[in-house]
């Protein structure tokens, strides 16, 4: 069951509209003086592909070419990455766009301004060596599957599936298992019957063969499957007052994530090499570069959130999430894509 959130009113505050921004060179620092140059972010798991646009802004210098000073903050799991950012402890979250729908939900006003991803990018793998016999996710019924963590995306995945293959959360136990290193302990020692987790980790599983993929949201295709149309995925997302206080810091960040994301357009397998660091690899380069092409469609050219993805995300959230009520939600409030047009656009000139 997913630990309650803790509303911070004092970073929330009440609803209030983006003020006008100017823009800001895709480069270098704003002529007019950022509103602040020091800027924290909570994430959960910065080593999965999950976010990798926000790894490369960070190891390629866009954040500092901004004149940003960024302090990321990693947890084990979205679901703690957004405590975090709840209770004060960080700026700005890089988490599921599906988060900002569960703050709504509970009074707190937040936008997304920049798309990392534009498919969720979590794969659903049952174990060869503890369910050998599986024969489709109702053999899953009495078992024990890893998330990595309660409330986080894999969890909401998770948790759709079963749903629409007729099976309640309590006909099976969920663990959570972090992402990385720790994932892969759990599957492999039998300590969980399947993992629905990211890259690499998923990829690794399924080249050893020690996982049958039975669902992928790494395309769009795939995605679509799952989610029944364009489910956006990481963004950046911050207190609708933070961003109407701060809204050249917020074009600066969101300046750095668009022009990573045009990097990873183009990279080639030495360049991503390069950008990551080492410990990110898993130690197989190869495996990394292979779970690396698996993934590469999902992540966002532009920045920009499709006008139909938030929907998708209420449809589906609504179906795992008894606390979301769909006529209550106001979509046009979590979003905004003012920030990731400018970007854009001045990365063209």
């Amino acid at each position: 069951m997913r630990p309650p959130l803790v509303l911070n009113r004092r970073v929330f505050g009440g609803v209030l509209t983006l003020a006008a921004t100017s823009l800001v060179a895709p480069v270098v620092r704003a002529q007019a003086p950022l509103e602040r140059s020091t800027v924290s972010i909570a994430v959960g798991g910065k080593a999965t592909f999950y976010y990798l646009p926000l790894t490369i802004a960070e190891q390629l210098g866009y954040f500092k070419a901004e004149g940003l000073d960024v302090q990321i903050l990693d947890f084990q799991g979205g679901a703690r990455a957004l405590q975090a950012f709840v209770d004060g402890g960080a700026d700005v979250c890089s988490g599921a766009f599906e988060h900002t729908l569960r703050l709504q939900s509970r009074g707190m006003p937040v936008k997304a301004f920049v798309l990392q991803g534009r498919a969720p990018q979590v794969v659903v793998g049952v174990s060869h060596r503890t369910l050998p016999g599986y024969k489709g996710l109702a053999s899953l019924r009495g078992r024990r599957i890893g998330v990595s963590a309660p409330g986080s995306s894999t969890d909401t995945v998770c948790r759709l599936l079963l749903a629409r293959a007729g099976l309640a959360m309590s006909d099976i136990n969920t663990v959570a298992v972090g992402v990385g290193n720790t994932a892969l302990t759990a599957l492999r020692s039998g300590s969980i019957d399947a993992l629905s987790s990211v890259d690499p980790v998923m990829t690794m599983l399924a080249q050893k063969n020690e996982v049958r993929v039975v669902a992928d949201t790494r395309t769009l295709r795939g995605s679509a499957e799952v989610f029944g149309g364009p489910m956006p995925a990481g963004c950046l997302f911050a207190a609708s007052a933070f961003i109407q206080k701060n809204p050249r810091t917020v074009q600066a960040m969101t300046n750095a994530i668009v022009r990573a994301l045009k990097w990873l357009q183009t990279a080639g397998p030495s360049d991503l090499l390069q950008a990551v660091p080492e410990s990110y690899l898993l130690g197989d380069r190869a495996l990394y570069l292979a779970a690396f092409g698996k993934m590469r469609e999902a992540i966002s050219p532009d920045g920009l959130l499709p006008d139909d993805g938030p929907r998708t995300a209420l449809r589906a959230l609504a179906v795992v999430d008894a606390s979301i009520q769909p006529e209550r939600m106001e979509l046009a409030r979590l979003y905004t894509n003012e920030f990731a047009r400018r970007a854009r656009d001045l990365l063209k000139t």
